[in-house]
This record gives structure tokens, sequence and C-alpha cells, in this order.
């Protein structure tokens, strides 16, 4: 997060991807939980959320993206997880996991050492101890696989 040189198309700061971020994984694992459309679930966070200084363009491009290639991104999660089945992850890094999935794979105009740590602090804020660890490593076999391949 300190010094991030993220190309910024719609003039947001670091700071306010960073929020975004945590917002679009608070929102996908409500969409995993509940099953509402992305649209119910966007309008509810814009709306409790006005008043943080979040990118909520961003927040709600990734939120659709993320529940509209779902089953894209599972695909390719499930490449890299190894000893376990997408669901059997904990919902909260299966969440952390499609957002950074998201990202590295939609949106290549985006530094991937940033998505990358950006998982990482999403897990120690949001999930279990070690799941930083976990996040980690599946978002850099991505990365390898994927992106630099």
């Amino acid at each position: 997060m300190n010094n991030e040189t993220e190309n910024k198309p719609r003039g947001a700061r670091p700071f306010e991807r960073h929020i975004a971020r945590q917002m679009v994984v608070q929102a996908i694992y409500e969409w995993q939980m509940t099953g509402n459309s992305a649209q119910e679930i966007i309008q509810q966070f814009i709306e409790d959320e006005k008043k943080k200084k979040a990118d909520l363009d961003y927040f709600s491009e990734v939120v659709a993206g993320v529940i509209n290639h779902a089953a894209t991104l599972d695909e390719t999660l499930a490449r890299y997880i190894t000893g376990r089945t997408i669901n059997d992850l904990d919902q909260v890094d299966k969440a952390i996991l499609r957002v950074g999935c998201y990202e590295l794979l939609y949106h290549r105009e985006l530094d991937y050492k940033i998505v990358i740590n950006e998982g990482i602090e999403l897990a120690k804020s949001f999930a279990a101890t070690d799941s930083h660890k976990f996040v980690n490593g599946v978002l850099d076999k991505i990365v390898k696989n994927e992106i630099k391949a």
C-alpha cells in the first residue's frame, strides 16, 4: 500500500482503491452467503458506505465482475488450490481469492504485485490467522501460470 504505483484510470488514489477492495470482499462474502443479485448488493453497499472515501465506481465494477465471472474464476482458482476444492474453502478466503483472481485476469493494467499485496492485507484483516499465506501462494501461482506464462 505504501507508494503504490497502481494505474488509476478513474482518477482514484491508492487509499480509495484499498477501501473499495475491502468493501468488495465484504460484498462478495454477502453474495456467497445470500445469493442476492450484484445490483442489490452494490446498491446496498453504496447507500451504507457513502461517507467512506472509496472508489465506488471501481467497487461496483469489481463486484459485478466477480459475480458475473464466478464460474471462470472458480475454474482458475481450482487449478491452483492444493489439497482441497473451491467448495471446501472458508467463505472469506474464497471471497478474497475471487477478488484477487478477478483483478489479475480482468484488470491487467494493475501491477500484479499490488493485487497480491492487497489480497494478503485483506486476508490479514478479514480471514483466519494464516490465511494470508494461503492467499499469497494461490495468487502467486496464478501470476506465474496465467499472467506471466
